[in-house]
């Protein structure tokens, strides 16, 4: 009976022809594929950064991960907005529905219900944010956000087109296309 048993196995040191090694990688880097592209396409996206706009946080050419299922936006969160000019782009949600915006001059800073939002609370420099001077293009001041809509600004505050500029204005949740959740080129997790 030992014999039998010995000889179903197989000898030792005996390899599996390169047909059946090669099907068996194959089934494993396409498995590995529809499960990357599946992931990419339903749950995550990979974004690379234009611009200065949103410099010291992201710098142009980093590549970021962003994501529709982290909840809906709120302040402080950095997020992909389409249809709001040309191109994509990336802006910190200062402020949300119902909320009054507004600049003070003296301070260069956002008052978000009359109550200055200092740039430090996002990790950037204080006295920064200013209404710009451009006739016709920039909103007028305060403003409500409406129902269903969020205030952006991007970082970098002196050369950033963002809710300030009527091209932008005040961006509806529905052209949200996700939250930046990680910076995947250089590495960094979300501040």
């Amino acid at each position: 009976m030992d014999n039998e048993v010995t000889a179903k196995m197989e000898p030792e040191g005996q390899r599996r022809p390169f047909k059946v090694w090669f099907l068996e990688w194959m089934e494993t880097i396409i498995v590995a594929f529809v499960a990357v592209t599946l992931c990419f396409t339903f749950f995550a996206r990979i974004i690379t950064v234009e611009g200065i706009s949103m410099e010291p946080t992201y710098f142009d050419g980093n590549r970021v991960v962003v994501t529709s299922l982290a909840g809906q936006a709120k302040k402080g969160d950095v997020v992909i907005i389409v249809h709001a000019l040309e191109d994509t782009i990336i802006k910190r949600v200062v402020a949300t529905e119902g909320q009054w915006v507004d600049f003070d001059p003296e301070l260069g800073e956002l008052t978000v219900d009359g109550v200055p939002v200092k740039g430090d609370e996002f990790q950037i420099e204080n006295g920064i944010t200013f209404v710009p001077e451009y006739s016709g293009e920039v909103m007028s001041f305060p403003q409500q956000v409406p129902e269903g809509c969020v205030f952006v600004l991007g970082d970098n505050r002196a050369h950033s087109t963002d809710s300030r500029y009527a091209d932008v204005g005040m961006v509806d949740r529905r052209n949200i296309l996700g939250r930046v959740i990680l910076n995947l080129y250089p590495f960094s997790m979300v501040k």
